[in-house]
């Protein structure tokens, strides 16, 4: 079946969200174009596409953030549309400008919202002349006025990089004599990683969870929102496990929330899908950040909502209207993801790039898998650690966890140590199973690396390889029958 949305897209990343994105395209007829770095070529989603192209060496700047030859590509092989993904260019406004004047739609928002949201510290002005509420804060700090403004604020105070995101140079000041050191190391920080040295301050609340709300919104004016997600399982100021709905958010604030995130969505001009965070502590909630793209953790909106949130952005970059109004939005169930790195929790959680021998994904229902990855995949060094997204959908928080520890059971990764035994310890956690979180849950859970190491030698009933333990042992009985 012909679509009559756009007759090629584009797929601007790797891994499992190039296939996520080319899954919709494929459902809705779509034909799909896949890009692929030197370290990807033997890659899934580079068979799974329609189509692959080479675009450079094994480092991001050689391959995926080479923005005008990705532009370049989907011009020549006829693509009409791009769509980014999240990570890499996502979030770069000159992406979209390039492929507008490439005559190729962005499957995203535009440059002038991207903009409007890509200082953290210009967002929280927008957001509280909107009627968001925004923690108390400073405007830019450099050491010869950051003092005045922390004691205005108060102390402890989180320092800021205004460029961008990932927990990158955050950091907590406690006293007076920390902040000028501070400053320094964050403000170089942040001219590495987003080549802006732009910091401010924030009061930094102790044990607040972070929840983050879904907005869509459309060129005919449309906006709604899809809920909130639970994101306060983070390690270093990365999330590692979401949850919706958030075990603290009743349906009232839920609506507040959505509100504020779609006004501060709406006052930047958004279109398609977003994410508005804020932290949430004693029942208020403040403005963070918009992220403008989709975000890893999509999957489980659309688990609790049946909203196909690509298909959405799809059809808005197409200039069709929501396929929903707000009244029509629905939640049903809880979900959970957890995000499986291929890290060693035994060992501070050290990258452990490898090749994946044995793969067995979890099944049965309510169980989706999202990754990139399966037996005979090499997990390169070059890019982010994520090797697979387990989403699990129940009828209740209860038998969502209950589902999630089956289904992590059952996952077999062979090859590079994973973070599976590390989510199998979370979901076992009585804090966790009351629902009493916080983003300082896993540094205030230290057992939590003993407790996965234990469950690390339970062995998956779907693991029907040969246990390493069994082949040493025969090894040994061998060698001990030649010795005689």
């Amino acid at each position: 079946m012909k679509s009559k949305l756009f007759k090629k897209i584009l797929v601007a990343n790797r891994g499992e969200i190039a296939i996520r994105i080319m899954r919709a395209c494929r459902e809705l007829g779509i034909a799909t174009a896949a890009v692929y770095s030197d370290a990807d070529r033997s890659a899934i989603h580079v068979r799974y596409a329609d189509e692959a192209h080479h675009i450079g060496a094994a480092a991001p700047t050689e391959s995926y953030l080479q923005l005008e030859r990705i532009v370049k590509v989907a011009h020549d092989c006829g693509a009409d549309a791009i769509h980014p993904g999240y990570g890499f260019l996502a979030e770069k406004p000159q992406f979209p400008e390039a492929c507008h004047a490439a005559g190729v739609t962005f499957i995203g928002p535009p440059a002038s919202a991207m903009r409007a949201l890509g200082s953290k510290l210009a967002a929280r002005r927008l957001a509280a002349q909107n009627g968001v509420p925004v923690t108390p804060g400073s405007d830019a700090v450099e050491p010869a006025t950051a003092l005045e403004a922390a004691r205005k604020i108060g102390f402890p105070v989180m320092l800021k990089p205004s460029g961008g995101g990932g927990g990158i140079g955050m950091k907590v000041v406690e006293s007076e004599w920390e902040l000028a050191a501070a400053i320094e190391g964050t403000a170089q920080a942040a001219r590495s990683a987003f080549g802006d040295a732009t910091v401010y301050l924030e009061r930094y609340v102790r044990h607040p969870r972070h929840v983050e709300i879904q907005v869509v919104c459309d060129t005919h004016g449309h906006a709604v929102h899809l809920g909130e997600r639970e994101c306060s399982i983070q390690r270093r100021h990365q999330k590692i496990m979401e949850e919706t709905p958030s075990p603290a958010v009743t349906a009232e604030i839920r609506s507040a929330m959505g509100e504020a995130a779609i006004r501060a969505a709406t006052a930047a001009g958004y279109v398609n899908a977003g994410t508005v965070e804020f932290i949430f502590s004693d029942g208020e909630f403040y403005f963070l950040e918009v992220n403008a793209r989709l975000q890893v953790e999509h999957p489980i909106t659309e688990a609790v909502t049946g909203v196909d949130l690509v298909k959405e952005q799809i059809r808005i970059a197409a200039g069709l209207e929501l396929s929903f109004t707000q009244s029509e939005v629905e939640w049903k169930g809880h979900a959970i993801e957890m995000r499986i790195n291929a890290e060693d929790p035994l060992r501070k959680f050290i990258p452990n790039p490898k090749r994946i021998s044995r793969w067995v994904a979890p099944a049965g229902p309510g169980v989706r898998v999202d990754s990139g990855f399966g037996p005979g995949s090499d997990v390169p060094p070059n890019y982010d650690s994520l090797v697979a997204k387990l989403i699990v959908h129940g009828g209740d928080r209860a038998e969502a966890i209950a589902r999630a520890s089956r289904a992590l059971r059952e996952f077999v990764v062979v090859g590079p140590a994973t973070t599976i035994p590390y989510h199998r310890a979370i979901l076992e956690n009585s804090d966790f199973r009351s629902g009493n979180l916080s983003t300082r849950f896993i540094e205030e859970h230290p057992q939590l690396i003993e407790d996965a190491r234990k469950l690390a030698e339970d062995e998956s009933p779907f693991d029907y390889g040969p246990d390493p333990r069994h082949v040493a042992a025969a090894a040994a009985a061998v060698a001990s029958l030649v010795r005689q």
